[in-house]
């Protein structure tokens, strides 16, 4: 599916200095991936797979990957999408089983940033998520990978900003696969890709790139096939 959205103009950006805030290279981001059996929880659709990854310092620290039991059979397409089977997922844990465990990991709102491409999908789910088996979802600051590419990366440079139009624009080692864990290794490959751009628009800390992202205001969002 093609994008048709267009870089906005560099203009009337004022940046942080550098030794004001948390440097970019001192955080911790949790980048998160999901599979799912459908586009959105509001049609009933649940999680099958959560793949995250913790890094600082463009190093990772540790992983995290996980079958689900969705409750419901998977459809045909998401089958032959992901490769994921509904005996695959047989005696895979269901989401109440694992919320704290999956939270414990990525950390308090203090410690860990949230990232995701395409993040409203996968933060909608882990929302929704939450809300059904009544769980309280940490007020985490959280990055879009597919907003961040559309600041930093001019629309003739790409054709669009899916995940592996970007992996393959940035040659990283890793590919996406619409496996969780795959997909989150992709994009830890490209967050760090788009990190190395953002010294070029004088962006070095956390409030300086939350600062930045205002400037490209959130979409609703896109199913990226």
């Amino acid at each position: 599916m093609a994008n048709s959205f267009n870089s906005p103009p560099a203009d009337n950006w004022q940046p942080g200095f550098e030794s004001i805030g948390l440097a970019l290279h001192e955080a911790t981001f949790v980048v998160v991936d999901l599979e799912t059996t459908g586009a959105s929880p509001k049609d009933g659709s649940g999680i099958t797979e959560i793949g995250a990854i913790k890094i600082r310092g463009g190093e990772v620290i540790s992983e995290y990957s996980t079958f689900l039991d969705p409750g419901i059979p998977l459809p045909q397409y998401i089958t032959e999408l992901t490769g994921i089977t509904d005996q695959m997922l047989f005696g895979a844990p269901t989401i109440d089983a694992i919320f704290p465990e999956f939270l414990d990991f990525v950390g308090s709102t203090s410690e860990s940033i949230l990232v995701a491409h395409n993040s409203p999908f996968d933060i909608g789910f882990l929302k929704s998520a939450a809300t059904s088996i009544k769980h309280p979802w940490p007020g985490y600051e959280v990055i879009d990978t597919v907003r961040l590419a559309r600041l930093v990366i001019e629309r003739n440079e790409v054709l669009n900003y899916k995940l592996s139009t970007l992996s393959e624009f940035f040659q990283t080692p890793t590919a996406p696969t619409h496996r969780a864990l795959d997909d989150a290794r992709t994009t830890v490959d490209v967050l760090h890709r788009l990190i190395e751009r953002l010294g070029g628009f004088e962006v070095f800390t956390i409030q300086d790139l939350q600062q930045f992202m205002k400037r490209l205001p959130e979409k609703k969002p896109t199913i990226y096939p």
